[in-house]
């Protein structure tokens, strides 16, 4: 490697940091904020579940978009490093200003628009890979919009089945019943990764070694605890329910972590890949190491240890006010909405996702419970976030070119 490639590197595992302690508000903000957790056991438990989400992500789908943002067809491999290398710098710049100001903008976005604003100034538009960046930019306002709907949906299926409604129960036994059918369906081991195995006889440990599709059994798995705790919620009085979503919220924040670290840490392994690429380390995406998730998984997890605590007052409290049954709405419909998104291979920001749960759970109470003033901040700086970045980049590739 040379020593520019390795300097991109520690940026780019830089950046990955960054973007844990910056969006460390996205997983914890509401556990916090319901005083399940103090804000250090907070930031260990999310920290923890963003790099578990290494054992469950595979398929890399996210990095493998992130990393064709740029053509590498209509850029030379050494221009192509100083994109990198500007991308990297830009993106860094706006998400230490945005965590400065404690605005939860998207990490996400700043490097995707950091990338696509060097390779811009260095090769013209054609450089960009405009089905990425239109992917990117629709599920800006997809992506909360999937997550207010989503945790509306979840507030109502809670708030009915406490009521004793029959539309909770049967709406509680159809989820059942599918999730059941789904497990049925999918708990089906990769035959041709056991050939030779003997350390995995047990049949469950298999499945969460070889499984093809653990991570929507995973999902299920959450599914499945929601609908039961709905069926048993119409027994609780307010209090007991209250202990209960308390103990639920551990598993929400649990699954929106593992979300959350399986998509944002994917971004930085795109941009590393990329460079590996640039740099004739490798020939492909395929042939990415596996240092190179290890190391993202790593760092996105020690920064999310870090905390963000100016942006988990503005994502916990200015918003809307959570209960712990809000915020198990709020977190596992951000779960969700994750892991679909991954599933679809599409960059979407963990911020705008959990934000849009957040305004979710608080337009069932009544609209006027969301402060839509700090909400229309924040969707100014989600706008402004690609363009910046982008203009940032571009001015970064220019000034190097003068060294």
């Amino acid at each position: 490697m040379t020593p520019f490639l390795i300097s991109i590197i520690v940026l780019a595992l830089v950046f990955d940091y960054i973007n844990g302690f910056h969006d460390a508000a996205n997983s914890i903000a509401t556990v916090v904020s319901t005083k399940v957790l103090t804000p250090f056991q907070a930031v260990l438990w999310a920290a923890i579940f963003n790099s578990v989400a290494y054992f469950i992500f595979k398929d890399h789908g996210v990095a493998n978009t992130v990393a064709k943002t740029v053509d590498a067809n209509k850029v030379e491999s050494a221009i192509m490093m100083q994109v990198i290398f500007a991308g990297l710098i830009a993106a860094i710049a706006w998400n230490l200003l945005t965590w400065w100001f404690g605005i939860p903008s998207s990490s996400s976005h700043t490097l995707i628009g950091g990338f696509a604003g060097a390779g811009i100034a260095a090769a013209g538009m054609d450089a960009v890979n405009t089905t990425v960046i239109m992917k990117t930019v629709s599920f800006i306002v997809l992506a909360p919009l999937i997550g207010m709907l989503m945790a509306f949906i979840m507030s109502l299926w809670f708030l009915s089945s406490f009521r004793q409604g029959w539309t909770s129960k049967i709406f509680s036994v159809l989820v059942i019943a599918y999730v059941v059918y789904f497990l049925q369906a999918n708990l089906v081991v990769d035959a041709t990764k056991l050939s030779g195995k003997t350390d995995y006889q047990n049949y469950w440990v298999q499945v969460i070694f070889y499984s093809k599709n653990f991570k929507w059994i995973l999902l299920a798995l959450i599914l499945l605890t929601m609908a039961f705790f709905a069926l048993y919620l119409s027994k609780l009085n307010a209090h007991r329910s209250n202990l209960w979503f308390k103990k639920l919220q551990l598993v929400s924040s649990a699954a929106f972590s593992i979300g959350h670290g399986g998509n944002d840490a994917q971004k930085v392994m795109g941009i590393i890949t990329a460079a590996l690429i640039a740099g004739g380390n490798i020939s492909s995406f395929e042939e990415m190491p596996q240092w190179v998730p290890i190391a993202c998984y790593a760092a996105i997890g020690l920064g999310t240890m870090s905390g963000g605590w100016k942006i988990v007052k503005t994502m916990g409290t200015r918003i809307t006010k959570v209960t712990p049954f809000e915020g198990v709405a709020a977190e596992t419909a951000g779960a969700i909405t994750l892991f679909m998104t991954e599933a679809l291979k599409i960059p979407v920001s963990t911020t705008h996702t959990i934000t849009g749960a957040i305004i979710g759970v608080g337009a069932t109470k009544r609209l006027s419970a969301v402060r839509w003033g700090v909400t229309i901040n924040l969707i100014w700086a989600w706008i402004l976030t690609i363009p910046v970045s982008a203009l940032l980049a571009g001015l970064i590739y220019w000034l190097m070119r003068f060294f």
